[in-house]
């Protein structure tokens, strides 16, 4: 750390954006509120930079992000150190790494991957669930120093690894597909009720539009989790686009049918972490990748429809739709 930016301020507006006000992080400083204020102000004079939105809780601006992550980067490789000198061992603190992860990878391999990183050192995992397609921006605002997203384009100060395809098969209830899916998909999908994990998922009016199907569904549900998303598409509230590798056990087990099994969507995930010289963080990334090419790449091979016989599927990622 230069002059320029010293290190006690730095750490300041770091514990202030993970505390979510001045008063919070002065405590956890053990200094006064007084001290924190006039700490970013200075941090801000030197920038010349806005670098906090005075809300609650607070949030950092754009530059504001670049402090933070350079501040966690910092308290990463700190950290390391004291690990290789034996020193956090005394202590007894493991070593912390943050990760965004999308809630389908949550529920499917990403924890498996966690369980083949060494013992030691000692690790603690912060899992932060986020949308694929929005886990990069909990990388860029240094919010965490891994993630698993749908972008393969790095963050500025990241590295990206490609981990393989996320495939998702467009599934309902067989008394469900019976009711609402007896005919031509484009005509019949926009009276379809739909299942949504939240306001922000456009993956099921995304594979409809491919399809044609513009329009708005007759009725959408919406279910934040990844196993209450399948469970509600079983239950019959609406169709979904399930992953793979929760929908191939209840196509099987005939709760599920694939009323397009042509149609498989695959979704390319990257993993993108800091480029630090993190042992902690390299173990983690080997894991991850590692796990991603068994039980990712798997899928791409063989895909399970209704009737019970394995096929070759359709690549229809949209990149290529």
């Amino acid at each position: 750390m230069t002059t320029d930016l010293p290190l006690d301020q730095v750490r300041t507006l770091l514990a202030v954006v993970d505390e979510g006000t001045f008063d919070a992080a002065a405590a956890a400083l053990h200094v006064t509120p007084s001290a924190v204020s006039q700490r970013v102000k200075a941090l801000e004079q030197r920038t010349g930079r806005v670098l906090l939105l005075r809300t609650k809780p607070v949030r950092p601006t754009e530059s504001g992000a670049v402090l933070v992550r350079l501040a966690r980067q910092m308290a990463r490789l700190e950290r390391d150190a004291y690990a290789e000198l034996g020193l956090s061992g005394a202590a007894g603190e493991p070593t912390r790494v943050s990760v965004a992860v999308n809630a389908d990878s949550l529920a499917t391999w990403f924890l498996g991957a966690l369980t083949r990183v060494p013992q030691e050192p000692r690790l603690c995992f912060e899992l932060r669930r986020e949308d694929e397609g929005h886990t990069a921006t909990l990388l860029r605002e240094g919010v965490v120093m891994a993630a698993v997203t749908s972008s393969p384009d790095p963050v500025p100060g990241c590295t990206v690894r490609a981990l393989g395809r996320m495939r998702y098969r467009p599934c309902a209830a067989p008394e469900f597909a019976a009711r609402y899916l007896d005919g031509p998909l484009r005509e019949v999908l926009p009276e379809a009720p739909v299942v949504s994990f939240d306001r922000r998922d456009d993956f099921q009016d995304g594979f409809a539009r491919r399809l044609g199907a513009g329009g708005a569904a007759a009725g959408r549900h919406y279910v934040p989790t990844s196993e209450g998303f399948v469970e509600a598409v079983v239950a019959g509230l609406g169709w979904g686009m399930v992953p793979q590798p929760q929908a191939e056990p209840l196509l099987r087990a005939g709760r599920l049918v694939d009323f397009a099994p042509d149609r498989a969507v695959d979704i390319p995930l990257y993993w993108q972490q800091w480029k630090l010289d993190s042992p902690a963080l390299a173990a983690v990334a080997e894991a991850v990748v590692a796990t991603a090419a068994e039980e990712l790449r798997n899928q791409a091979r063989a895909v399970l429809p209704a009737n019970g016989r394995f096929h070759s599927a359709v690549d229809r990622s949209p990149e290529t739709e």
